[in-house]
């Protein structure tokens, strides 16, 4: 598999999307690169020194296939909502981490990047594109930025509101249990929530800084210089050298930021839980995130379909993480509710106790951005009020027998 350094995964929303080839080396097998190994060690300050990269990835490799290295506990009643509401309520759990993708914003009107009719990539025609995917390569924009900046003033953050998922979230910052919050996608969507800059790891980058493309200037510009020159459909260029100026989101064939790798080598040791919502587990190195927990940690997974399921030696041995088992007679730790992420975050929030209280922040928090903005318009799938959260049951329903997770 190549490696996506700059992608946010199956629907992952508006930095493109990773296309399979076979793998050409054992640094791609294990998810990490060697530029990308090398690169987090020179460039952040609490990055492993040379090597450490390697023997993590060979513990992970032997505690996950074999067993070996770590205690394998129990921690939930049942594998179900309940199972993970009723442990999210006792003293074991502390810090939760989420993995988010761009399955939480579609409600708020940004579109995913497959979906038949309505995904970005079936409405990119009118850019007469060599393949979809060269819109996100950053040496396509390099040569020809004008249609990835004609997009970006179609889906430029600020143009949406956060949705249910967005304000769960901030509900568990608020309720002192988020540790952090991974994000693939860059609509800005958590921070509007209010989460802060130390509550995320905006882990494909972020439209509040550009600089200049050029290694030899790297200027610096604001949020707002780069909103001026996209509104007025004038391609960005660099005041000092002339170089296009790109937003500091993560294109195919750039390194995730340096934060990124810093956070993940403390928040992983210490995760009580992990929530994965709205993305497909696919796209590296996003996806071997759900491999750094230790193995007792309960991983709850709200989406449209199964995911991340990837036997446990294959999986280490291609950087798609230690596989999630939902189904099989050793599921110990592992929760799928499947459906829409919203009424996933209302059902869950309703077995503990909060539904009233997310329900009123989504009211309060959509009419002060409506009062600011003057505009009195509601998400297009999710309304002030949120619709009532359907049965749990779901997440119980059984994966086929030889179903495999869709392909990128």
């Amino acid at each position: 598999m190549k490696i996506a350094r700059g992608t946010v995964g199956a629907q992952g929303n508006f930095v493109g999307s990773q296309r399979f080839q076979p793998v050409p080396s054992l640094e791609e097998s294990t998810g990490w690169s060697r530029s990308q190994i090398e690169d987090s060690d020179s460039d952040t300050e609490e990055g492993a020194a040379g090597g450490e990269a390697e023997m993590d990835f060979l513990r992970n490799f032997f505690s996950q296939t074999l067993g070996l290295g770590t205690q394998k506990e129990r921690l939930l009643d049942n594998l179900t909502l309940e199972g993970v509401a009723h442990y999210m309520l006792s003293e074991r759990c502390r810090r939760v981490i989420c993995l988010v993708g761009a399955g939480i914003s579609t409600s708020a009107g940004i579109p995913d990047f497959r979906s038949p009719s309505t995904g970005l990539y079936a409405n990119l025609q009118k850019y007469h594109l060599p393949y979809p995917e060269a819109i996100f390569e950053i040496g396509y924009f390099k040569k020809h930025p004008e249609p990835f900046f004609a997009l970006a003033k179609e889906l430029y953050p600020g143009q949406f509101k956060p949705t249910v998922c967005h304000y769960f979230i901030r509900l568990l910052k608020e309720k002192g249990l988020l540790l952090r919050c991974y994000t693939q996608n860059i609509d800005t969507l958590e921070r509007v929530a209010g989460l802060e800059p130390e509550d995320l790891v905006e882990a494909h980058g972020t439209f509040h800084t550009s600089h200049c493309v050029s290694p030899l200037c790297r200027q610096e510009y604001p949020l707002s210089w780069m909103k001026e020159k996209i509104f007025s459909e004038v391609t960005p260029k660099c005041e000092k050298c002339q170089s296009v100026v790109k937003p500091d989101i993560v294109f195919f064939g750039e390194n995730l930021p340096p934060r990124f790798f810093s956070c993940i080598q403390s928040d992983f040791r210490k995760v009580d839980l992990l929530v994965i919502m709205g993305t497909s587990l696919q796209v590296q190195p996003f996806a071997s995130l759900i491999s750094k927990a230790p193995l007792s940690t309960p991983r709850l997974l709200i989406n449209k379909e199964k995911t991340g399921q990837t036997d446990p030696f294959l999986g280490m041995m291609m950087g798609l993480g230690g596989g999630m088992d939902f189904d099989s007679k050793k599921a110990y730790r592992d929760v799928a509710w499947l459906g829409d992420c919203d009424q996933g975050c209302l059902a869950l929030a309703d077995l503990l106790g909060w539904k009233k209280e997310l329900e009123d922040l989504v009211r309060k928090e959509h009419a002060s951005i409506d009062a600011q903005s003057g505009s009195r318009s509601p998400n297009p799938t999710t309304a002030a009020a949120p619709r009532k959260s359907p049965p749990p049951p779901k997440e119980e329903v059984r994966t086929a027998e030889g179903e495999k997770p869709q392909k990128l």
